[in-house]
């Protein structure tokens, strides 16, 4: 399939089909395919629920590629398009010394059930900490959980909800409140970027799939596709090396300087993100280098926050006192806030991912 065919040959309308496209075109590339099914969680209808792993290359091969759709679920159409792309336009060209993991729906229940966080409510990309160690301290999230998860979703309380996060940030600042809403929290199990208590099904998975599928590699890219982040269907890095490392270096060459270093989401601060799944794989690569990124596609800018917080509502408030029509709609709007409907939005995000990754192999093969 050629790389000019139209997006909807790569985006799927649901999870069960964006797996059954993924699985598709990997066999159809010759991939190594492996399955690991989430052994109690189900998707819509009772559907099983698996995080699927296709690996092209060299069964030895030093230098690795690992590329993960759907850590946040919901996001995880925008990612596995990329992936399907990739995997029916540029697989056969990889080199000799170079070898490919794609880590399909990494949330599966999320990308099932069109929620960024997992079964257990937990953003699986604050889970990657020490869960033997206390957990971070996230001091202000208390103070502002009712105004962000409000009884009701309407414009008297989202206005009351705005009041109280404005006069936050008078107090604070802008950057403080964005740490506050997106670094992490582990004590609202209900509530915003909940990191969770244990470490969840996906996080042990993610380090079998290290173990069974990178075992052998000796220098490994990394990018996690997300999206929300950045202008309006383009790329925005969030790259995790240590500031000034070789590594992150090393990044900034493949992706250019001025996408990798230095970088503000929405102009503000980065926050002080805690167990990420960039951690969770540079630990289980056991000191060996990886240089990468999370990658994201943006969507809705500063406002994309309010979709967070909208997915918590749908799912611990809503059902409280459902209002079917209410709430199709909200739900509708929810997608639409991570994986805009725009075909404008997903020729872009096909385009930058093919040629990001193009960038990486090359990168890659050059180290």
């Amino acid at each position: 399939m050629s790389e000019a065919a139209a997006f909807w040959h790569y985006f799927a309308p649901d999870y069960a089909s964006a797996r059954e496209r993924f699985v598709a075109s990997a066999q159809r590339a010759g991939a190594q395919l492996a399955s690991y099914r989430h052994p109690h969680a189900s998707g819509p209808g009772g559907i099983a629920l698996s995080i699927d792993v296709a690996r092209l290359g060299a069964q030895h091969a030093p230098k690795q590629l690992l590329a993960i759709s759907g850590t946040h679920g919901l996001e995880g159409a925008a990612g596995s398009a990329v992936q399907i792309a990739w995997l029916e336009n540029a697989a056969a060209s990889l080199p000799l010394d170079v070898a490919v993991t794609l880590v399909h729906g990494l949330n599966p229940y999320g990308f099932a059930h069109a929620s960024r966080t997992t079964e257990n409510n937990v953003d699986l990309n604050r889970n990657f900490v020490d869960h033997d160690e206390p957990h971070p301290h996230n001091p202000h999230y208390a103070a502002l959980h009712e105004w962000l998860i409000p009884p009701r979703w309407d414009h008297d309380t989202l206005a009351a909800a705005k009041a109280a996060t404005d006069r936050f940030r008078d107090t604070h600042g802008a950057d403080a409140l964005f740490n506050t809403l997106a670094s992490g929290q582990y004590t609202h199990a209900d509530g915003l970027i909940y990191g969770g208590r244990e470490r969840e099904w996906s996080n042990l998975t993610l380090q079998r799939v290290v173990e069974d599928h990178l075992a052998h590699a000796q220098r490994v890219a990394f990018i996690d596709w997300h999206t929300g982040i950045g202008e309006y269907g383009e790329p925005f890095f969030l790259c995790f090396n240590a500031e000034g490392s070789e590594l992150q270096q090393r990044a900034a060459q493949w992706w250019g300087a001025g996408r990798v270093l230095g970088q503000r989401p929405h102009g503000l601060a980065r926050p002080d993100y805690r167990g990420l799944v960039f951690r969770g794989v540079e630990r289980f690569l056991a000191g060996r280098p990886m240089a990468g990124a999370v990658v994201e596609f943006g969507t809705r800018g500063p406002n994309v926050s309010l979709a967070s917080r909208l997915d918590q509502w749908l799912r611990f408030r809503a059902p409280q006192a459902p209002e079917p029509e209410r709430d199709a709609q909200l739900r509708a709007d929810l997608l639409d806030a991570f994986v805009p409907v725009s075909s404008l939005w997903r020729d872009s995000v096909i385009r930058h991912g093919l040629a990001i990754t193009a960038q990486t192999l090359d990168g890659l093969a050059r180290w």
